[in-house]
C-alpha cells in the first residue's frame, strides 16, 4: 500500500538492533479471528474523542525524527497480489519497469543489521520443545480425513451443479443489451401468439422461467456456500469497517490540526522569505532578458558594422566580428526566430570578404611592383599588407602568394619593355616609324648603347628584387608570428594539463567530502586551500563590488559577448617593420601548413630571381640573333661578362640562391667567345710563323715593359700610355730576370698572346678550363710548327730561305727556352684559378714543358751533328805531314770560330761551353779514328810530334774563343788505345 508521506533522510538509531518499532500497548487484545493479510491494519477500538487513542497514528510532530512504516513508498505484498492481473506474473519488475530493468546489487541498508544463524539460536531453543509437543498431539488426535472427504464431495457437487448453467452466463462480456446475447437467452419463439399455439407457448414460457429460476437457485446456493466458507473473514471485515471509520475520523482531525499549524508557520516564517526569493529570481530573469535583448541589439548591428569595416579595408576586424557573431548565435542566441537567417547571411558576407581580400591583394601586388623603380626599397603600405595577410591566413587562403608571383612575371616583362622604349626614344638614329618592332629597334643599337641599356635593365631588376624581398620578408614574418603563437598556445595547454594533474588529488578529496555531506570549509582552513581555489578567492576579494553580468551595473554590450568570445584571446606582436599586430587564437592553421607556406614564400623569392634571369637571357638572345655577341672584341666581351657576373652576384646576395639560366647563357656565350678568341690568336700565330725568317729581332720598349710586369708578378697587359715626348729605342735583347734572350718577332707577339689568355681568365673566371685547354693547344702548335719550319727546314719553302743556318737553330732554341721560362708562371696563374678537382688539367703544362725540352735538345743535337759531319769530312782526308799546322786543322779551327761567332751572342755562356764540349768530344772521336787508321801512336816519333803540334794549334785556337778559355778539352784521350 502506497503511502502519501514523502521519504526523509533516515537517522541512525541508538538501539543495538537498529530497528524502529511502533510502541504498542501490551494491554490491548485482538479478537481471535483470522484477518485477511494487508486488507486493513489491526487498530484498537475505543472512544473517538480520546486523544490517547491517537498515539499510533502518523504524527508529523511526534514521528518526524524517527522512521516508521509510514515512510515506506511501496507495499510489496499488495503490489505483488494485484487483483487486476489475470495471473501471477513471474517477471514483475520487467513488466512494471520495462525490459531494460536489470537486477543490480542492492546496497545494504544502514538501518538493518546483518542477520546470521546466531540470531535464531534463542528462537530454536524455544520452539524445539513446542514442536515435540505438537508432534505428539498429531499422533493422539483423530484425523480429519472424513471432514476433508465431505468437503471434497460438496465441492464436486457444487461444480456439477454449476456445469448445468449455460456458459453464456459465465462470459465476462455478458450483457443483455446485446441483441445476440438477448436472443440466445430469451428465444422469440417462446413468445409467439400466432395461430392456435397459445397454450403451448405459454407452457414454453413458463418452462423457460422455471429454467432460469433454477439457474438462479444454483448460483445463489454456490454463493451462499462460498460465503459460508468465508463467513469469519466477512464478519471480521464488517467489524473492521467501523474501526476504520473511527481511525479515519481521528486522522482527519489530526490532519486539520496539522494544517492549521503549518499555515501559521507558513505565514510567520516562510511567506516573507519565499517572496524575497521569488522577487530576486524575477529580478535575475528580467536582467537576463535585458542583457539578452542588448546582445540581440548588438548582433543586429553586425552587418552595418561589417560594412563600415570593409569600407576602410579592415578585413581582419570584419572577420573577427563575423566569427564572434557566429559563436554568439550558436551559444547564446540559438533558437531566436528573428535571427534564423543571420547565420547564412554572415556566411555569404564572409565569402564576399574572401573575394574582396583576394582582389585587394592583387591590387596591392600590382601597385607595389609597378612603382617607379627608384633606389627605394621601402614597403608599400605595410599595415595594409599585414592586415591582408592576416585576413587571408584567417580564411585559409594559403595560395595568395601565387597572385604575387603572376604579377612578378608581368612586371619583369614590362621593366625590359619600358627600358628599351626609353632608350630608343633617346637615340636619334633609330626611326621608330620605319622600324616598328621593339626588338628590331633594339638590334639597331651599337654596343655602347646596348651595353648601357643592359646595365639599366640590370639595375632596375636589382631594385625590383630588393622590393620583392622586403615585401616577402614581411609576409613571412607574419606567418612566423602566427606559428610562434601556435607554439606558445600549445606550451600553455601542456602547462595547464600538468597543473590539472597536480590538482587531481585535491579534487578527489573535495568530491569525497561533498559525498559525505561535509562542507569544504569544514575540511580546509584558509591556508590549506588548493592553489586554484586560492587564486579564485583572491580574485573575488580584489573586486568585492563586482557583480555578474545579469546585475544592473552591466550596461555595456561587450560584457554580454565576453562569455561567448572568451576563447578568442589575442596577443600583441610587432613585425620587422614596426607594425603592431593583434594575433587571435582562432586561426586554425597547423604548424605543417604554416611551415609549408613560409617555404613557398621563400621559394617565390627564388622564382623572382629566376624570372629576372630568364627575361635577361631572352633579351640577350634577341640581340644575339644577328651574331652581334660573337662579333665583340675582347674588351667589349669582358665588359659584358663583368656586368653579367656582377648582376648574378647581386641577385645571389639578395635572394640567397644561385640562378643558372643567365649563368648558363653567359657560359654559352663565353664558350663561343673562347672559340673565336682562340681561333683568331691561332690564325695570327700561324701567319706570323709562316712569315718568320728566324732572324734576331729588336725588342720594343713596350715588350720589355710587359716582361717586367710579369717579373713583378703582374700577369696582365699594360694599359696604353699616351705617347711620350721622347720615344725609347728598341733593344737588341729581351731582358728577363737578368738574362738576355735573343728572340724573333713571333715569340714576342706569342708572349703577348699568352698574357691575353691569362688576362681573359682573370676577367672571365668561368672560362678558365677552356682557356687552359686552348692555351695548351696554342703552345703545342707553336712548338710543332717551329720544329717543322726550323729543324724540318720548312722555312726554305714557306719563307724562301736559302738554308737553315746554325744561327737560325740557336735562335730557335733560345726562343723555346724563353717560352719554357714562362710555362711555370702560366701554370701557377691557372692553378690559382682552378678548383681542386680540376688540378688534373695542369698536366698539360708538364707535357708541353717536356716537349719543349725535347725540342731544345734536338736543336742542340742538330748543331753537334753539323760539326760532326764537318769533322768526318775533313779528318777523313787528314795526313800526318808537314807543314804544321796542317790545312785540315786550320780549316777545322776556322769552322769552329764561325760556329762560335754564330751562337755566342744568342746562347748563354754555359750553354755555349756545353755545346762546344760536345763538339770537342765529336772531334776527338773522329781524330782518334783517323790516327788509328794511319797507325800513328804516342811513341814520341816524328809522326807523333806532327800530330801533337796540330792538336796544340787546335787547342790554342779553341781556348782563344770568347768564353771558352776555361774549358777542359782533355786531348790526351786521342792516344788511348782500346783494351
Amino acid at each position: 500500500m502506497a503511502s502519501s508521506h514523502s521519504s526523509s533522510p533516515v537517522p541512525q538509531s541508538n538501539s543495538s538492533d537498529a530497528f524502529f518499532k511502533k510502541e504498542m500497548d501490551a494491554t490491548k487484545h485482538f479478537r481471535p479471528v483470522q484477518s485477511l493479510p494487508d486488507v486493513c491494519p489491526k487498530e484498537p477500538t475505543g472512544n473517538v474523542g480520546d486523544p490517547s487513542n491517537l498515539c499510533d497514528s502518523p504524527s508529523l510532530v511526534v514521528d518526524q525524527q524517527r522512521w516508521t512504516i509510514y515512510h515506506s513508498k511501496v507495499n510489496l505484498p499488495a503490489a505483488l497480489n494485484d487483483p487486476r492481473l489475470a495471473k501471477r506474473e513471474s517477471d514483475f519488475f520487467t513488466k512494471t519497469w520495462g525490459v531494460d530493468f536489470v537486477d543490480t546489487e542492492v546496497t545494504p541498508s544502514f538501518y538493518l543489521p546483518q542477520i546470521t544463524k546466531e540470531h535464531f539460536a534463542l528462537y530454536q531453543q524455544e520452539i524445539t520443545p513446542r514442536e515435540k509437543v505438537h508432534e505428539r498431539c498429531k499422533n493422539i488426535c483423530t484425523p480429519k480425513d472424513t471432514f476433508d472427504r465431505t468437503l471434497l464431495h460438496t465441492h464436486d457437487k457444487s461444480r456439477t451443479d454449476l456445469e448445468q448453467v449455460p456458459k453464456i452466463f459465465m462470459k465476462p462480456d455478458f450483457a443483455l443489451e446485446d441483441s445476440l446475447t438477448f436472443n440466445a437467452v430469451l428465444p422469440w419463439s417462446h413468445f409467439s401468439t400466432a395461430g392456435g399455439k397459445g397454450n403451448r407457448d405459454a407452457a414454453s414460457s413458463k418452462l423457460l422461467q422455471e429454467k432460469l429460476s433454477h439457474y438462479l437457485d444454483i448460483v445463489e446456493v454456490n454463493i451462499a456456500h462460498q460465503i459460508s466458507l468465508r463467513s469469519e473473514a466477512f464478519f471480521h471485515a464488517m467489524t473492521s469497517q467501523h474501526e476504520l471509520q473511527d481511525y479515519l475520523r481521528k486522522t482527519s482531525q489530526a490532519v486539520k490540526l496539522l494544517r492549521e499549524k503549518i499555515s501559521k508557520i507558513d505565514k510567520v516564517m516562510c511567506e516573507g522569505s519565499l517572496r524575497v526569493l521569488r522577487l530576486s529570481l524575477t529580478r535575475n530573469n528580467c536582467m537576463k532578458a535585458y542583457n539578452k535583448l542588448k546582445l540581440m541589439a548588438t548582433v543586429h548591428q553586425t552587418q552595418p558594422t561589417v560594412q563600415l569595416l570593409l569600407s576602410t579595408s579592415e578585413f581582419v576586424g570584419a572577420l573577427d566580428l563575423i566569427a564572434t557573431t557566429h559563436e554568439v548565435l550558436q551559444q547564446e542566441l540559438q533558437g531566436i526566430h528573428s535571427f534564423r537567417h543571420l547565420g547564412s547571411q554572415l556566411c555569404e558576407l564572409e565569402k564576399l570578404i574572401d573575394k574582396m581580400m583576394i582582389a585587394e591583394f592583387s591590387t596591392y601586388a600590382r601597385n607595389d611592383l609597378n612603382r617607379p623603380l627608384e633606389d627605394d626599397c621601402q614597403i608599400l603600405e605595410e599595415e595594409r599588407l599585414v592586415s591582408l595577410v592576416f585576413g587571408l591566413l584567417k580564411q585559409r587562403k594559403l595560395n595568395f602568394y601565387e597572385i604575387y608571383g603572376d604579377e612578378m612575371i608581368i612586371t619583369a616583362k614590362n621593366i625590359i619593355k619600358q627600358c628599351v622604349v626609353n632608350t630608343v626614344s633617346q637615340i636619334e638614329e633609330i626611326d621608330t616609324e620605319v622600324v616598328v618592332k621593339l626588338a628590331d629597334q633594339m638590334r639597331m643599337m651599337n654596343f655602347p648603347q646596348w651595353f648601357d641599356l643592359l646595365k639599366n635593365i640590370f639595375s632596375k631588376f636589382t631594385i625590383f628584387l630588393k622590393r620583392i624581398k622586403a615585401t616577402l620578408n614581411t609576409i613571412r614574418s607574419v606567418v612566423f608570428l602566427v606559428l610562434d603563437k601556435n607554439q606558445k598556445t600549445r606550451d600553455l595547454e601542456d602547462t595547464l594539463q600538468k597543473n590539472s594533474a597536480k590538482d587531481s588529488t585535491v579534487d578527489t578529496e573535495v568530491a569525497y567530502l561533498t559525498h559525505e555531506g561535509m562542507f569544504i570549509s569544514d575540511a580546509f582552513s584558509e591556508g590549506d586551500l588548493p592553489p586554484v581555489a586560492a587564486d579564485t578567492t583572491s580574485q573575488r576579494n580584489t573586486s568585492p563590488n563586482s557583480e555578474p553580468c545579469s546585475s544592473d551595473s552591466v550596461s555595456e554590450p561587450e560584457c554580454t559577448t565576453d562569455s561567448s568570445s572568451s576563447k578568442e584571446q589575442t596577443s600583441s606582436s610587432v613585425t620587422p617593420g614596426g607594425v603592431e599586430m593583434m594575433i587571435s587564437d582562432d586561426m586554425k592553421l597547423t604548424d605543417l601548413e604554416l611551415v609549408r607556406l613560409a617555404n613557398n614564400i621563400q621559394e617565390l623569392l627564388y622564382n623572382a630571381s629566376d624570372i629576372c634571369h630568364d627575361r635577361s637571357v631572352k633579351f640577350l638572345m634577341a640581340r644575339a640573333k644577328d651574331g652581334f655577341l660573337e662579333k665583340l672584341n675582347s674588351n667589349e666581351f669582358v665588359a659584358l661578362s663583368r656586368l653579367m657576373e656582377g648582376f648574378i652576384l647581386d641577385t645571389e646576395q639578395i635572394c640567397g640562391r644561385k640562378s643558372m639560366s643567365l649563368r648558363g647563357a653567359l657560359q654559352s656565350q663565353a664558350n663561343r667567345f673562347v672559340n673565336r678568341f682562340h681561333e683568331e690568336r691561332k690564325t695570327k700565330l700561324s701567319l706570323l710563323l709562316d712569315n718568320e725568317r728566324w732572324k734576331q729581332a729588336e725588342v720594343p720598349a713596350e715588350f720589355q715593359d710587359l716582361v717586367d710586369l710579369v717579373s713583378d708578378g703582374r700577369i696582365s697587359l699594360p694599359e696604353k700610355k699616351p705617347a711620350a715626348t721622347e720615344e725609347r729605342k728598341p733593344t737588341e735583347f729581351l731582358i728577363v730576370e737578368g738574362q738576355k734572350y735573343a728572340t724573333v718577332g713571333t715569340v714576342l707577339l706569342l708572349i703577348r698572346i699568352i698574357l691575353e689568355y691569362c688576362q681573359c681568365v682573370d676577367n672571365i673566371p668561368s672560362i678558365t678550363t677552356d682557356m687552359l685547354t686552348r692555351l695548351s693547344d696554342l703552345l703545342k702548335y707553336f712548338n710543332s710548327r717551329s720544329c717543322q719550319l726550323v729543324l724540318g727546314a720548312g722555312a726554305l719553302q714557306v719563307v724562301g730561305l736559302k738554308t737553315i743556318t746554325t744561327k737560325n737553330l740557336a735562335l730557335s732554341s733560345r726562343c723555346l727556352q724563353l717560352i719554357v721560362h714562362y710555362i711555370p708562371i702560366i701554370r701557377a696563374h691557372f692553378e690559382a684559378r682552378l678548383q681542386p678537382k680540376q688540378f688534373s688539367m695542369l698536366r698539360h703544362f708538364d707535357h708541353i714543358t717536356k716537349d719543349y725540352h725535347d725540342h731544345i735538345a734536338e736543336i742542340s743535337a742538330k748543331l753537334v751533328a753539323i760539326m760532326d759531319s764537318l769533322f768526318d769530312k775533313l779528318l777523313s782526308k787528314y795526313e800526318v805531314k808537314a807543314p804544321v799546322p796542317s790545312a785540315c786543322f786550320r780549316n777545322i779551327c776556322k769552322q769552329m770560330a764561325k760556329m762560335h761567332e754564330a751562337i755566342y751572342d744568342l746562347l748563354p755562356e754555359e750553354q755555349t761551353q756545353m755545346l762546344f764540349l760536345r763538339i770537342n768530344a765529336s772531334y776527338k772521336l773522329h781524330l782518334k779514328r783517323q790516327l788509328a787508321h794511319l797507325n800513328v801512336v804516342n811513341d814520341g816519333g816524328p809522326l807523333n810530334g806532327l800530330v801533337t803540334s796540330d792538336v796544340a794549334f787546335y787547342t790554342g785556337n779553341l781556348q782563344a774563343l770568347k768564353g771558352l778559355n776555361n774549358i777542359d778539352l782533355n786531348m790526351a784521350e786521342i792516344w788511348e788505345q782500346k783494351r
